[in-house]
């Protein structure tokens, strides 16, 4: 029986399964199949086809999609209403009243995702202090739930002031909605986040309410689908926390699946932690549409606590710290105003795809360029003949205006586009003061092995890994998740003055509550670990540091470990510290996790890595290339035919089954038992097998 691991992009799905009892593997199957936009269910059911899986053989499905990211950017979700505490209607649409860009009076912000004639009020107010300063005028909450029964919404957002340290306003407001519309999906901001500060939680609320039916939907017609397939294996959902949930659970808290693809690649890096001991990793995606960035410390990926959706858009859940940006191998190359070459954030995506696909494309792409320069395999590993002519008359289009030659353009195309990922690398790096030269940039997607030197040199890193399942990296990662949740509550107080016993009983509520979620997600009780975190700040600041709290009786010895550990973690993250300002609990959050089932790495490397004695360590070919303007003839290697150890010299280029890995003229590479690759950006170093594992 087989555990599947399948990621949704936007240009390809991605197939990765194991069977295995205790860690060993008795079989892997990996498949990269078109996606379709119209039907991502189709896709992922090509996906079954093509590696051969038949849905009656699979134990358990893990499945990431961005579904939800997709449905928020393109404002594609029937509009829901939101009924918010009077004066408080247009929170969502005024927001910091902060600027992206300080000098630019042209900024335009991005649509509120509730438009304001679906936003009602309704005469109340709870204190800070969770009493009741005005009570929920009944008959105005019933006018305003008729009016929205008019309009026939059911996905509804429910947003009180100071309702994150009671809700009791807020559950009336549902009780009389239910009353009027019995079959309305209601996102409660006291249940979703009750985290201070309104903007936050009445965003993450919206975000729920829009996406319920979005997701209801396509979970529904996802497992609809497997079962009459014959399919009878749980489905998970990938979350952005790094963990998975149950497909019911999912249905109800669809805000927690906006990084859900990616997050199995920051998944998969924890198990390359797991295998060669890298403790400093970042870790990138580089598809058809987009490319992502996390950072990873001691085999953990950075969290964030406000990822923004869009500019002020905050998402209030805790999540891995991943950046996207529009560049990957369907990014569009064009013109601006100003007759400068751009390229992306548009895509081709999966249709038309880049004008070598053939199928109707015809705007020039970052996979353009990679045929025309040659470095790319022009069947796309197997998959279906890509059109040079068609590559070189689209580039045609932006190189002839500019007055350049076509390789010229092509490069170029290439160079912008690396140095937008790599402005992406930055962003979880030197912005929260990590040195990107103490890490090991791993390379994940189907494209992402063509750019990863460029990218890596331009970003100053010099060591490069490449997985031996790129090209399904996400897929694999999710097969290794564990079920996981976070659960938050407001606990605001000077760390001085908190009573250790109030505190210790706060954190035993969320850890029940917790407990519950998992529980319900099959989790076995025995199985689950908790651990606690405190979101503190020095009294007077606007922001928290995620401080990791013992799981214990807390007493007062214990609250100046706490104190200490604060302030080392805010040393971490701004490079100073102090221990004269007084600190403060703002949140706490306890994250329960289960035990996955995960591959042993001796079974993983007999079927990925190489074959010893079989591989032939010969070139297969030659491929006539372009790099700095120079044409080169260079090798060609099979990844199945290279040995453990042996050194590759480029120019040259690595076909694996999923992706091709590109060495530029000063850079070599070896592959280690395990079939990772490892590339060394250093033009002079001499790369040794060991020094590539440490």
């Amino acid at each position: 029986m087989y555990r599947v691991g399948i990621d949704v992009g936007g240009t390809f799905t991605d197939l990765f399964a194991w069977v295995g009892d205790s860690g060993s593997i008795g079989k892997v199957r990996m498949a990269k199949v078109l996606s379709t936009p119209e039907d991502p269910v189709v896709g992922f059911m090509n996906a079954l086809s093509k590696a051969g899986i038949a849905p009656s053989e699979i134990e358990t499905v893990i499945h990431g999609t961005t579904i939800g990211t997709n449905a928020l950017i393109e404002r594609k979700y029937p509009e829901p209403a939101m009924v918010t505490t009077a004066g408080f209607r247009d929170t969502i649409e005024i927001k910091r009243q902060s600027r992206h860009h300080l000098y630019d009076p042209y900024a335009v912000k991005p649509s509120p995702l509730i438009s304001r004639k679906q936003r009602f009020t309704v005469s109340e107010k709870m204190g800070a202090d969770g009493s009741t300063v005005k009570p929920l005028n009944r008959e105005e909450g019933l006018q305003v739930a008729r009016k929205i029964a008019e309009r026939g919404i059911k996905n509804i957002a429910i947003c009180f002031i100071n309702s994150y340290v009671s809700g009791r306003h807020e559950q009336e407001m549902r009780d009389i909605i239910l009353e009027v519309i019995p079959d309305a999906k209601i996102a409660v901001s006291s249940e979703t986040r009750p985290k201070i500060r309104e903007l936050g939680r009445f965003m993450t609320t919206a975000i729920r309410a829009c996406l319920f039916p979005v997701v209801g939907d396509y979970v529904v017609r996802l497992e609809k689908t497997l079962q009459e397939a014959g399919c009878k294996a749980p489905l998970f959902i990938v979350k952005s926390n790094g963990g998975m949930m149950r497909s019911q659970t999912a249905k109800e808290r669809p805000e927690e699946l906006i990084e859900s693809g990616p997050a199995g690649g920051v998944a998969a890096g924890n198990f390359i932690h797991s295998m060669l001991g890298l403790n400093n990793m970042i870790i990138t995606d580089v598809g058809g549409t987009s490319f992502e960035a996390c950072l990873m410390e001691n085999g953990q990926g950075l969290v964030t606590d406000e990822y923004e959706l869009e500019w002020e858009m905050p998402l209030i859940t805790p999540m891995l710290d991943i950046r996207s940006i529009g560049a990957g191998g369907g990014s569009i190359a064009w013109i601006d105003e100003g007759g400068s070459l751009r390229v992306g954030p548009q895509s081709a995506g999966a249709d038309p795809g880049p004008a070598c696909y053939g199928k109707g494309g015809v705007s020039p792409t970052v996979t353009d360029a990679n045929l025309v320069l040659g470095r790319l395999n022009s069947t796309l590993s197997g998959k279906f003949q890509l059109d040079y002519d068609a590559a070189v008359e689209a580039i045609e289009k932006v190189s002839e205006p500019l007055g350049l030659s076509v390789i010229e353009c092509a490069e170029g195309i290439i160079e912008i586009a690396c140095e937008n990922m790599a402005d992406a690398i930055r962003m979880v790096s030197t912005d929260r003061g990590r040195d990107p030269r103490d890490q090991t940039y791993v390379s994940y997607g189907g494209a992402g092995g063509l750019h990863a030197y460029k990218v890596a040199q331009s970003a100053g890193i010099n060591r490069i890994l490449i997985p031996p399942f790129v090209g399904v990296d996400c897929s694999a990662g999710a097969t290794t998740m564990n079920v996981r949740h976070d659960v938050e509550g407001t606990f605001y107080a000077a760390l001085l003055e908190v009573d250790p016993a109030e505190l210790t009983k706060a954190f035993e509520k969320l850890e029940k509550d917790c407990t519950d979620m998992l529980v319900n997600d099959g989790v076995a009780p025995e199985e689950i670990n908790l651990e606690r975190t405190a979101l503190m700040r020095y009294v007077g600041q606007s922001y928290e540091v995620a401080t990791p709290v013992p799981n214990r009786i807390l007493d007062e010895e214990t609250l100046k470990e706490i104190a200490h550990e604060f302030n080392n973690q805010h040393k971490l993250e701004y490079g100073v510290y102090s221990e004269d300002f007084p600190i403060a609990f703002v949140t706490l959050r306890v994250t329960g996790a289960s035990q996955a089932e995960q591959p042993l790495k001796d079974h993983l490397g007999k079927i990925l890595g190489p074959k010893g004695e079989k591989a032939s360590n010969q070139i297969s070919g030659q491929r006539e290339s372009y790099f700095n303007g120079k044409k080169y003839l260079a090798d060609l290697y099979e990844v199945d035919q290279i040995s453990k150890g042996q050194k590759i010299q480029g120019p040259a280029f690595i076909a694996h089954p999923n992706s091709e890995i590109v060495l530029p003229p000063e850079a070599s590479a070896v592959i280690d038992e395990y079939g990772f690759i490892h590339i060394s950006v250093n033009k002079e170093a001499k790369i040794t097998m060991k020094e590539a594992v440490l």
